[in-house]
């Protein structure tokens, strides 16, 4: 009865939004967010422009869109990399899993963080995509970092002296900094990962440190200046 006549294809919207949204952020990866434009976006992801439209009146709807699934993309990968630290309840570990998120280690971390902070440089002056979603995402990791960092206080793994909400600023701000820095080949993601163990070394003496790419750790290696008790780093290079 039917033969001939194939029932039509289903259109499943969320799908070419999502389509739609991936093309111009491979777009805004190869040009930049400010040479984007809706023809751009038609073109990558291989559809008419009328369609692209279709599913957003603007460019600025597009924009927002495409900042909302990085912000929700960002913490899948925060939570997919603490998984990866294991079984592991250590603060460290999960402390140190969520911050090497901020370091581009492969070529799909590196676009997802060079358009995440054009982004955010662009959100500086444009109005439209000024708001809550630069400052929720950090705001949310501060408070968790804060948790971690109270709760090694607690096991006696770090300092009981220190300020936990300032420490978690500071790690942002460190592990910030050197996600930019590998984006501008100032250094490698290994070195950047190295400061990070570095730093984190500091804060937890004796630890193991968790290499949340591979799922391996090793002991935190220090070694105690001549004439102290061994708590402050060798700095003699």
């Amino acid at each position: 009865m039917f033969e001939g006549n194939p029932m039509p294809k289903l259109v499943d919207h969320e799908e070419r939004r999502a389509h739609i949204i991936d093309a111009l952020l491979r777009a805004a990866a190869d040009s930049g967010l400010h040479a984007v434009t809706m023809r751009s976006v038609a073109i990558e992801a291989g559809v008419s422009v009328r369609l692209v439209q279709y599913y957003f009146d603007t460019k600025e709807q597009l924009l927002l869109a495409a900042l909302t699934r990085l912000a929700v993309r960002m913490g899948e990968r925060v939570r997919d990399r603490a998984r990866r630290a294991g079984s592991s309840t250590a603060p460290r570990d999960i402390i140190e899993a969520v911050l090497l998120e901020a370091v581009p280690t492969d070529e799909e971390s590196r676009t997802f963080h060079l358009v995440y902070t054009e982004y955010a440089v662009l959100s500086i002056t444009d109005p439209a995509l000024a708001g809550q979603l630069f400052l929720s995402a950090p705001d949310e990791m501060e408070d968790f970092l804060v948790g971690r960092l109270a709760a090694a206080q607690h096991a006696g793994d770090t300092d009981p002296r220190i300020d936990a909400r300032q420490e978690a600023v500071v790690l942002l701000a460190v592990s910030a900094g050197l996600g930019l820095s590998v984006l501008l080949g100032q250094r490698t993601a290994d070195d950047a990962t190295a400061v990070l163990h570095y730093h984190l070394g500091r804060l937890f003496p004796g630890s193991r440190a968790f290499d949340g790419d591979s799922g391996s750790s090793h002991t935190n290696q220090r070694r105690p200046e001549a004439g102290s008790t061994g708590e402050a780093p060798d700095r003699s290079g």
